[in-house]
């Protein structure tokens, strides 16, 4: 299938845009001016390709709103998901600079805004502005962090501790006696991010409902007791 058309979008203010992201926040309004120039703020609908593997990478992405989800697939035809990128939440800055093509997929999982922002215009900013590359480095090893995180997470957790580990992500450092979480896309992707099986994703939600660790209502999921989840399996 042919890689639908992305749909450009008018009225965004994107040096303001920009901004507002952690690595831009520091530069001045002629170099977000400047910056601006070499991005492009496209609407892809639902299903859309953002990349494919083997396309060339001369940008990195950062999504504005809707999803993308971040994918491979495998000789035999399995879909892999590698991660789910929110509001934003950038992407493919480090191969970027590889000067090799996407080694992954991109594609939007709703309908989404996805701001394209050229390689030339970085590195021209990167040549006048060491700040930025500095920013851009803490970023990666931040992205390199958490890809340990789940090596780590895949090799050595059961799948139930993985599941648990994603629906307290956000609350590490907080002593919250209950949240809701809302799963931010179907049980299928996530459970591809997780490395697990959609069935096996759906068993350990039902063993812990039936637990009463946690109540499931479509995607959201009401955690009543946050410190018993968290000690539940260890």
């Amino acid at each position: 299938m042919d890689t639908p058309v992305a749909r450009p979008t008018s009225g965004f203010n994107l040096p303001r845009y920009l901004s507002m992201q952690p690595l831009f926040q520091e530069m001045d309004a002629a170099e977000l001016e400047r910056l601006a120039q070499g991005c492009a703020l496209q609407r892809h609908a639902r299903g859309d390709m953002v990349f494919r593997v083997g396309e060339p990478c001369d940008a990195f992405h950062v999504t504005v709103t809707g999803q993308v989800k971040l994918f491979v697939i495998s000789p035999a035809g399995a879909e892999k998901v590698i991660e789910i990128m929110g509001p934003g939440q950038s992407f493919a800055e480090a191969l970027m600079f590889t000067g090799r093509p996407y080694i992954l997929n991109a594609q939007a999982l709703a309908d989404s805004l996805v701001l394209h922002i050229s390689k030339t215009a970085i590195i021209e900013e990167l040549d006048s502005d060491p700040k930025l590359g500095r920013k851009m480095i803490a970023g990666l090893s931040m992205r390199l962090h958490q890809l340990m995180n789940d090596v780590e997470s895949y090799s050595l957790h059961s799948g139930r501790r993985r599941i648990i580990g994603y629906l307290l992500r956000d609350h590490v450092d907080e002593h919250t006696s209950s949240i809701i979480v809302t799963l931010p896309t179907n049980k299928g992707v996530i459970a591809s991010r997780l490395n697990l099986t959609q069935e096996h994703f759906s068993r350990i939600l039902h063993d812990l409902s039936e637990k009463g660790l946690i109540v499931v209502e479509g995607r959201r999921i009401h955690i009543a007791d946050v410190d018993a989840l968290r000690a539940y399996d260890l």
